[in-house]
């Protein structure tokens, strides 16, 4: 997906619609936390207490979550914004 250098948009500090700077920043799923109960829960059946349990299922791979880090012309404040859901394409700035 291509996106534009320069974008207007509404900027919180300023409170008015104004140009941004537009820069592609991407997040994966992170992995969950290693000393939640559930966790730990789990890692107790897997090793073999209270009897038999299924292994590890297979998790099915997410694709991309792309934002934008807009960053504004007037005040540099800057904020994200979530362009689209999850994609298997990165978007790119246009040259």
């Amino acid at each position: 997906m291509m996106v534009p250098k320069e974008k207007k948009a509404y900027c919180p500090k300023c409170k008015k619609t104004t140009n941004h700077k537009v820069k592609v920043s991407t997040s994966k799923a992170k992995k969950g936390r290693t000393m939640s109960w559930g966790t730990r829960k789990y890692e107790r059946k897997l090793a073999g207490y209270h009897g038999k349990v299924k292994g590890k299922a297979k998790v099915k791979k997410q694709g991309i979550r792309n934002k934008l880090m807009l960053e504004c012309m007037v005040c540099k404040k800057k904020h994200e914004r979530v362009t689209t859901g999850r994609m298997k394409k990165k978007s790119e700035v246009k040259r």
